[in-house]
């Protein structure tokens, strides 16, 4: 690691005086450790949201990122005698890998199935040019006037600094929102090399002869040309990525900051029987409903909620989809329903595409139903329960995203539950969608013990057809409800469209819509008990409850 010194060198000849050209130096040093930030927080949240981890995510990304700078560092020493060629190559090389990764990240998911060896090789690429970066503008900004290394690092550090800061805020609150990911990573390359070359190709364009001057103005043209160029064709690029992902039967697609909702198949819900691909509902690339599904999964999760005690006042978390909410209002002494849902785009779509309003038959509308979007449930719940006065529920359905998904962690936590349970009235239930039982049996028994340790009482139950489903009824009363008394009472009144429970058209215990078009009917009352058994029998004992300082899934 022990360098021969450089040999001595001139001052530059700037075209400006040496203080505005130290300031420019540095002005570069801003903007570039602002894009240089924004790659690295594109490559995480894009990388989030096609896998769903964001710790994990975060780790990888930044992990590699920073081991991969301290490689950049290295590899720098050897360019600083051509300090100014050096930096204008690394910067167009920076613009265009970093520019870029965001529709390579996309396209390997969508065609290759899987985004993991893109993230790590992309983060490795930029972590090594972000890394060359200072050595090299060390050795300008040294050209420009001597001054002691200390004082030069103090200088280029904080510009780094700063503009990381930028950088950061303007990703979240400017580039996602108003470009997008794709869009916004081209745009900061663009910026990212235009900096790079005024930098050598103007202020230190006496440091490289006339054919290299040209050569990096080409490169740097090219570069700038290309991702430009490629901005138009974004929209082209998404809709085949769909295409790929979906395939070739998606109708509606809308998106919501980071999150997508996006629709399948045909607008009919009972044109699958005809041979027609079924209805499907998408949100952030997880299936979360069919039409060839039926009334399966709303039933399953709602119905044994609503059938013992009370429950004219409701609350479902998510739902975006309106099945939730079209399940709860087949209860005729159902008297108010909010729902709490964080994509404003799904919900909106749920209420307006014809094919999704008949197969939620119409739900959104019913006036019974007011509906919350936007916000995190979390802090609504904790400002309901700091409401004086505030009525409580009798029954609360939620219908979150699988736990396995990192960013809903906090929603299957202890102290969510104890929210739950402080807006629940003292004889309410709490029914849970809390993942696939048998693919992620770990997951599945770490919500039931959470739900257990924030003093809920629970009984667990897993659907297989035609999905993978597991569900947790939990109760806030002194004794536990059973699914066998649920299915017993009565002859199984509020399971199965008995007893108080409308059909989709407003008649008691007749079928219409998805019910009647699919063969896969609701739980029966001997399927229930079936149900609780076999979770039971499949039980994972032991197991802590997930934390927001924890979290376990």
């Amino acid at each position: 690691m022990i360098d021969r010194p450089l040999a001595q060198s001139q001052d530059a000849r700037l075209p400006v005086p040496v203080g505005l050209g130290r300031g420019l130096v540095l002005a570069s040093v801003f903007v570039c450790a602002a894009c240089g930030l924004v790659y690295e927080l594109e490559l995480v949240a894009l990388a989030s949201y096609l896998s769903g981890d964001s710790v994990t995510q975060a780790s990888v990304v930044l992990s590699v990122m920073v081991f991969a700078m301290g490689i950049g560092s290295l590899l720098a020493k050897r360019l600083r005698c051509r300090a100014a060629t050096g930096f204008a190559v690394v910067e167009a090389l920076l613009a265009l890998v970093g520019g870029g990764s965001a529709i390579a990240l996309y396209a390997s998911f969508a065609w290759f199935g899987g985004a993991r060896v893109a993230l790590v090789g992309f983060s490795l690429a930029i972590g090594v040019l972000i890394g060359a970066e200072m050595p090299l503008l060390m050795t300008l900004i040294q050209r420009i006037r001597k001054q002691d290394a200390g004082g030069a690092l103090a200088d280029l550090f904080a510009a780094d600094y700063v503009g990381a800061l930028v950088g950061g805020l303007t990703f979240p609150f400017l580039l996602l929102p108003f470009f997008g990911q794709l869009t916004g990573a081209l745009l900061t390359g663009v910026v990212n090399v235009c900096a790079g070359g005024v930098v050598v190709l103007w202020l230190f364009r006496h440091d490289v002869s006339a054919r290299v001057r040209w050569w990096l103005l080409a490169v740097n043209g090219a570069v700038v040309l290309l991702l430009i160029a490629a901005t138009a064709f974004v929209a082209s690029f998404e809709r085949a990525a769909r295409h790929a992902v979906y395939g070739q039967h998606v109708r509606v697609a809308v998106r919501d900051g980071q999150q997508e909702a996006v629709l399948t198949g045909d607008p009919d819900p009972t044109a699958y029987r005809s041979g027609a691909e079924p209805l499907r509902f998408y949100l952030d690339g997880r299936l979360r409903a069919s039409s060839a599904e039926g009334n399966r999964y709303p039933a399953a999760l709602v119905r044994p909620a609503m059938a013992d005690g009370p429950h004219e006042r409701v609350l479902i978390l998510g739902g975006a989809d309106g099945l939730v909410v079209r399940e709860v209002l087949r209860h005729t002494r159902v008297r108010a329903v909010t729902v709490l849902e964080r994509d404003r785009a799904a919900a909106e779509l749920a209420r307006t595409d014809p094919g999704l309003r008949r197969l939620n038959k119409d739900a959104y509308d019913d006036p019974r139903v007011r509906v919350e979007t936007g916000g995190d449930p979390f802090d609504r719940l904790r400002e309901r329960v700091r409401t004086p006065g505030a009525a409580p529920y009798d029954v609360v359905i939620s219908d979150l995203p699988d736990p396995a998904v990192r960013d809903s962690a906090k929603l299957y936590s202890h102290e969510f539950y104890g929210l739950v349970r402080r807006v629940l009235a003292p004889d309410g239930r709490f029914a849970v969608h809390a993942g696939a039982a048998a693919a992620q049996p770990r997951t599945y028994w770490t919500v039931e013990a959470t739900l257990r340790s924030a003093g809920l009482r629970t009984s667990p139950y897993v659907v297989r057809s035609p999905r993978d489903w597991g569900f947790v009824l939990a109760s806030n009363g002194a004794q536990r409800t059973t699914l066998t008394a649920l299915s017993s009472a009565g002859g199984g009144a509020g399971l199965d469209g008995l007893d108080g429970v409308a059909g989709f058209d407003g008649v008691a215990g007749s079928r219409s819509g998805a019910d009647a078009a699919s063969p896969l009917r609701p739980l029966t009352p001997h399927q229930l008990r079936t149900a609780g058994l076999r979770a039971e029998r499949d039980r994972l004992t032991g197991l802590p409850p997930s934390t927001l300082t924890h979290p376990r899934h």
